[in-house]
């Protein structure tokens, strides 16, 4: 048999012994109480966090207004009687996501021109209702609008309109209704949009907003997750980088959605992107085929409605409607970036006719 040696000069061998097997750590708390801990919060935050308290303006603006009933729901509106000697009625209709409160900044102003200036929340804005579940649509909120004139004695008085964004697609149902004597109700003096998304094809709508419209089964989580930071945010994207909304400003719009839970509704109102497209020919024949006196208000940095692209395509398909494009600088929101420059471009097409 072989025996192998030690060489001379050299250690003996040590025996070969395992290493140790390493200390067990201490074993990480239950996985249950883990995801209890982190549940909490964000049941909370899912169920329900009380809105926001009305600061003293939006609670002075709230105050100075009225309800009607449209069927089941409870709408917001403002009716201020103004000029002396004057007739004329303008009726304001708002944008997404926002609310009436959107035309405080040249509410005075209106009210030296004209005889009434009408305001409303359109169902799932501000202070109206906010029903859930419920099939918003732009055909429903004209019909809101028309109800509104009829509950103010207004059904044979001639109405003039002005709108921005989500407002301009309720005007143009309302256009195509007057213009095809569809029910009657409203009888329009004149149109006046601004920085809408009047042509799908060049509405540019933001990331959540897509993601919102059609994101299924996610989207309700996400409304309920939705907080101020994140709207904040989401919003001064579309104002010019010289007129964001104030600190005040913005928790305001925040409070007005989030009174009677209206971010779990977000999702539901942006059908109106899917509406845009689908009853495009109708939407935009109304404005082809009027002989109402149109006007657009244009503020040229929106990033929703871009410039050259989407003025160059009014241009073209409405040469006959007068246009006032802000400074360069201006954004989405022009009446409350621009206050006096929107309040005057829209005084000089209402005194040119």
């Amino acid at each position: 048999a072989c025996v192998l040696q030690r060489p001379r000069g050299t250690a003996p061998l040590a025996a070969w012994n395992p290493p140790p097997a390493p200390t067990p750590e201490p074993r990480m708390k239950e996985w249950w109480i883990q995801v209890g801990l982190l549940s909490v919060p964000l049941l909370a935050v899912y169920l329900h966090i009380p809105p926001p308290k009305l600061s003293p303006a939006l609670h002075s603006w709230r105050a100075s207004g009225r309800f009607f009933t449209y069927k089941t729901q409870n709408i917001f509106y403002r009716d201020s009687s103004g000029a002396l000697g004057s007739s004329d009625i303008v009726v304001l209709l708002h944008g997404f996501p926002t609310s009436s409160y959107d035309w405080y900044k040249i509410w005075e102003g209106l009210t030296q021109r004209f005889h009434r200036v009408i305001a409303l929340d359109f169902v799932g804005f501000g202070f109206s209702d906010k029903p859930r579940p419920h099939r918003y649509s732009i055909f429903e909120q004209a019909n809101i609008v028309e109800g509104l004139l009829g509950h103010l004695g207004l059904r044979n008085q001639r109405i003039n309109l002005l709108s921005h964004d989500y407002g301009d697609t309720v005007a143009q149902e309302l256009l195509h209704r007057y213009e095809h004597n569809k029910t009657g109700c409203v009888l329009i003096n004149s149109l006046c949009l601004s920085n809408g998304g009047i042509f799908p094809e060049t509405h540019y709508p933001r990331f959540i907003q897509k993601i919102l419209k059609d994101g299924g089964l996610l989207s309700p989580i996400i409304t309920r997750l939705m907080n101020y930071y994140f709207f904040s945010r989401g919003l001064g994207a579309v104002f010019g980088p010289y007129t964001q909304p104030s600190a005040a400003e913005y928790w305001d719009m925040w409070t007005a959605i989030r009174t009677n839970d209206g971010n779990l509704v977000v999702d539901s109102i942006l059908q109106y992107i899917n509406q845009r497209k689908k009853h495009r020919d109708r939407w935009i024949g109304a404005l082809t085929s009027t002989s109402v006196p149109l006007h657009l208000i244009y503020g040229p940095l929106d990033p929703v409605n871009p410039y050259p692209e989407f003025l160059q395509l009014y241009r073209k398909v409405l040469p006959l409607s007068t246009v006032s494009v802000l400074d360069d600088h201006i954004a989405h929101y022009p009446q409350l970036e621009d206050p006096m420059g929107f309040l005057n471009a829209y005084l000089n097409f209402i005194n040119s006719f």
